[in-house]
Formats: C-alpha cells, structure tokens, sequence
C-alpha cells in the first residue's frame, strides 16, 4: 500500500484494478474492490491497520466486472453513477464465472465460482459531494471510457482517481466506450485548476499528465482509423486490421499479450457496430 498524500492510499498489487483507500476520521471511503475472494480478504485486512473512524464507502468508478465483482466482499454501502446502477439491473442477480471473450483480467483467474452482485445504493446523476470531514471528496461524471465513468477528486489534497480514462501501456476497453466524449473527459485535465493534481489511474496508479497526452492520442488514432473504414464502406470484421499496430504501441509482459488481443479485436468490433454500423431501425419508414 502506498501513500500519495496525506491519509490517502493506492493498492497495486491485486489483479484487477488500482484500489484506492481515503482514511478519514469518520471513516473509509473505499475506491473499487478486489475481484478474488481471498484479495478482498487481504485489502480488509489492510485496511484494519489504518485505524480511523467506523464508517465504510465503497465507490465504483464505472461498472466493469473487475472493479465491481468483490464489492459485496467489502461489507459496505456502495455508490455509483445512476448509469452504472442501471446496468446492474440488466445483469442477473449472481454472476457466475465463465469464460470472457472481453480481454479483462479477471478471465485469466480461475475459481472464481458464482458471486451476488451488490450494485450501487447511492446514485447521482452529475455529480456529489461527500462531507464526511473537513476536507470534501467530489464525485463527477466523467462518461468516455463507459456511460457512467466518474473521477473521485479530493480537492484540499488535488488528488483525483480517474478510473479507466487513463490506461499507461495497456489497451483500452473499447465496446461500450464513446471516445469523443473519453477525449473531452481528459482533455478538462488541461484546465488550471488541475495543474498540480496528483492523478491516480484505476490501472497503473499515479501517472503523469504525458500520460493523458498519450491516451489522447490513442483514442483520436483510434476514432480517426474507425472514420476511416466507415467512409470505405468496411464491416465491423474489418477493424481486425488495426489490431496488430496498436497492439505494438504498448509495453507490457508477454503474458498478456493475448488477453489485451482479444481486447482489441472484440473491442474493436463491438465499438464498430454500435457507432458506424446503422441498425434496421435506422432505415425504417416513417
């Protein structure tokens, strides 16, 4: 566990995504949760050492199921954006593990048996401020990465969790993104306010603002090549053909080449049809 500011932490070495732990004294405020079991284990009793008041909040930054599969674990009141609720209730009340063509690392864990989900019971629409002490913590709606991506900012200590708007040397999750709103999101990290805030991303921890840039980049790479196989008139298959080169911009151990592959390729697709690809709907007579 790592301290990037006064009484606020990150955890990196779960699987799964960067955990975040804000330790005032009327309590925890939890960001996301381990998906294994005995990890959340582990992160409770963690958290234990830090002492601080009795009260506990789990925030989940969007609704992917590495993030948001050990919330129930965590033994606490969970908040959310009212759109990452909204997918709960499209989900059956337990999920049952089985293999994942999404690229997410949680598909490479087996035992993962059968878990009740625990969605959000605090909902907001634009944004909420938690006052537990004297120094607030601000919950905005960031969409881009997911419709109900949020960043955590606490401002006395300029440090905001950015969840999956910035991914360092891995790919981004592309089906159920929206990447001119994901550009916008980031690009607000360019405003004054913000330009000696410590950023936390939800894999990776504290990366830099070279960092945004880069992701930035990324994803106008990625909405550009898109615009261009819709004006060719391409099939969603065809976005197959971007894999390998953006696949090469990153760094990352061998062993999860093929997971962030196949994160490419059915992310690719997915985004494909659901932006460029008219449904039947579309040509409908009035």
């Amino acid at each position: 566990m790592q301290e990037i500011a006064s009484r606020v932490y990150i955890e990196n070495s779960y699987p799964g995504v960067t955990l975040g732990a804000i330790n005032w004294p009327h309590g925890l405020i939890l960001i996301d949760a381990p998906f294994r079991a005995e990890d959340a284990r582990s992160w409770r009793s963690a958290l234990l050492n830090l002492g601080g008041g009795v009260e506990r909040l789990l925030i989940n930054l969007d609704s992917h199921l590495d993030r948001t599969l050990g919330a129930r674990a965590m033994d606490c009141t969970v908040v959310g954006h009212e759109k990452t609720a909204s997918i709960f209730s499209e989900r059956p009340l337990t999920f049952k593990a089985q293999p994942g063509e999404g690229g997410a690392e949680w598909e490479m864990v087996n035992g993962l048996g059968s878990v009740r989900w625990a969605p959000p019971e605090i909902t907001f629409s634009h944004h909420l401020q938690i006052e537990w002490d004297n120094s607030p913590i601000l919950l905005q709606h960031r969409p881009g990465p997911t419709a109900g991506s949020i960043w955590v900012e606490l401002l006395e200590q300029q440090v905001i969790f950015l969840g999956d708007a910035v991914m360092p040397n891995q790919p981004p999750f592309l089906a159920s993104a929206d990447l001119p709103a994901w550009m916008e999101t980031l690009r607000a990290l360019e405003q004054p306010q913000y330009a000696n805030a410590t950023l936390v991303s939800g894999r990776g921890g504290v990366v830099l603002m070279e960092d945004v840039r880069r992701q930035i980049e990324l994803l106008s790479r990625v909405q550009n090549a898109l615009e261009a196989l819709h004006r060719a008139d391409a099939v969603p298959e065809q976005t197959l053909s971007l894999v390998d080169e953006l696949l090469s911009g990153f760094q990352f151990p061998g062993e999860f080449r093929s997971l962030y592959r196949q994160r490419l390729v059915g992310g690719l697709i997915q985004y494909y049809r659901a932006k460029f690809c008219p449904t039947p709907e579309t040509h409908a007579s009035p």
